[in-house]
C-alpha cells in the first residue's frame, strides 16, 4: 500500500530535479501517483517556471532524474516527451482554428489528418466548444481559448499535464467560472498533473497536494488544508492569511525570541509556531479593562488597506501583526497611521504546533 502523494513502483512521476543557473540553484523532488494534481507554489523567482521548464525538457537538468511510469526521460528530447503543457498565454498559433490547433499535437506524433481531427473534435466537445471548431484564436474569449489551450494539450494522451498559471490571463468573473471547469477536467484526467501557480485559491481548488517552493528549494508540502492551518513560513502564511510568530513553547506559552509571549491552548514544549487569522485580532483605543482575552499588546497602526469588504489594519510595536475589522469598526475607533491601539486576541483563537 502507498501513501497518498507517494507513486507505486514505475507509476507516475518521480523526479529529483537540480538546475545551476549562475547564481540560482533549484534542489527539488517531486513524486506524484497518477490522478495527483501537484501545485508549486512559490514567491517571484522561488524556482516555479525553471521547476515546469525542466520537467517539459526545456530547461536541461544539471544532476537529478526525471522518471515518468518507470522511463528515464533525462536525455529525451522535449517534443518525444509524453508531457502535454498549458502555457500562461496559451500561445494558440492565430492562423489555425480551435480545431485544427487541438489537432496538431497528434498529427505530430504520427496521427493522419481525419485521425487528428478526429481526435480533436472530440476534445472540443468535451470541453463544451463544439460549436467553436473553425473559430481563430481572435474570436475566442479568454475561457474558450484558455478550454482549447487545455484540450490541445490533453489531445495527445499526456501522462504529465503541466499547467503554467493557467488562468492568469482571465479576468475576475471568468476565472471563476473556468476554475469550477478546469477542477472537474482535472478530476477525470488519469495521469499526473502539475499546476504552477502564485494564487493561493488557485492551488486549494485545483490540488490534491501543494509543493512550495523559496530559493529554489522545497520549504513545505502537504494537502492543501493542512499547510493552511500549519503554515512554516511567513510566506505560506501570508499566502492564507495568518498572522504566523515562532518561539519556543513552555505549556500554554510561546515566547518569542524577539518579542514577548503568546498564551495557547495547545500545551507544547520545545520550538514552535503559533498562528492566527487577522479576524481574532480586536482592537481597542484604549487599554481594555474587562477583556478576558490573555494575550494583550499594545500597537501602532503602520497602515490601512481595504480587503474584500473589510478593513485590514497593519500593525507594528511588541507585536506585528494584521488585524480585520469592519469599515464600521475602523471609522469608530477613529483609525489612520501613526494611531495608537491596544491589539487582544483569546487563547482558543490561536494555534500552536511544534516546529
Amino acid at each position: 500500500m502507498t501513501t497518498p502523494g507517494t507513486p507505486p513502483e514505475h507509476e507516475g512521476l518521480d523526479a529529483h530535479l537540480v538546475v545551476d543557473r549562475g547564481t540560482f540553484h533549484l534542489d527539488i523532488t517531486l513524486t506524484a501517483a497518477p490522478g495527483d494534481v501537484l501545485a508549486l507554489l512559490g514567491p517571484n523567482g522561488a524556482g516555479k517556471t525553471t521547476a515546469l521548464r525542466a520537467l517539459a525538457g526545456l530547461t536541461p537538468l544539471t544532476a537529478g532524474h526525471l522518471r515518468l511510469d518507470g522511463r528515464n526521460l533525462d536525455r529525451t528530447p522535449p517534443e518525444s516527451r509524453p508531457v502535454g503543457v498549458v502555457f500562461q498565454d496559451y500561445l494558440l498559433f492565430p492562423h489555425l482554428t480551435a480545431l485544427d490547433n487541438v489537432a496538431f499535437g497528434p498529427r505530430c506524433r504520427g496521427a493522419t489528418k481525419a485521425e487528428a481531427r478526429a481526435r480533436a473534435a472530440e476534445w472540443l466537445a468535451r470541453m463544451g466548444l463544439a460549436d467553436h471548431t473553425a473559430a481563430k484564436p481572435r474570436h475566442l474569449s479568454g475561457g474558450q481559448a484558455q478550454r482549447v489551450a487545455l484540450a490541445r494539450a490533453l489531445a495527445i494522451g499526456p501522462r504529465l499535464l503541466l499547467l503554467d498559471e493557467p488562468l492568469a490571463a482571465l479576468d475576475a468573473r471568468t476565472r471563476l467560472d473556468v476554475r469550477a471547469q478546469l477542477r472537474r477536467h482535472l478530476a477525470g484526467f488519469e495521469a499526473v498533473a502539475v499546476l504552477v501557480t502564485h494564487d493561493p485559491l488557485d492551488a486549494m481548488v485545483l490540488a490534491d497536494r501543494l509543493v512550495v517552493i523559496e530559493h529554489g528549494q522545497v520549504v513545505q508540502e502537504g494537502t492543501p488544508s493542512d499547510i493552511a492551518r500549519h503554515p512554516r513560513t511567513d510566506y505560506i502564511a501570508q499566502l492564507v492569511g495568518l498572522n504566523l510568530y515562532r518561539g519556543t513553547a513552555d505549556g500554554h506559552t510561546v515566547r518569542l525570541a524577539t518579542g514577548p509571549a503568546i498564551t495557547t491552548t495547545e500545551d507544547l514544549t520545545g520550538p514552535a509556531f503559533v498562528a492566527f487569522p487577522p479576524s481574532a485580532v480586536t482592537l481597542y483605543r484604549d487599554r481594555p479593562t474587562g477583556s478576558s482575552a490573555r494575550n494583550l499588546w499594545r500597537c501602532e497602526v503602520a497602515g490601512l488597506q481595504t480587503h474584500g469588504d473589510q478593513i485590514r489594519a497593519d500593525l507594528a510595536g511588541e507585536l506585528p501583526l494584521t488585524a480585520d475589522l469592519t469599515t464600521v469598526a475602523a471609522a469608530e475607533l477613529g483609525l489612520h497611521p501613526g494611531a495608537t491601539v491596544w491589539a487582544t486576541v483569546k487563547a482558543a483563537q490561536t494555534h500552536a504546533y511544534p516546529a
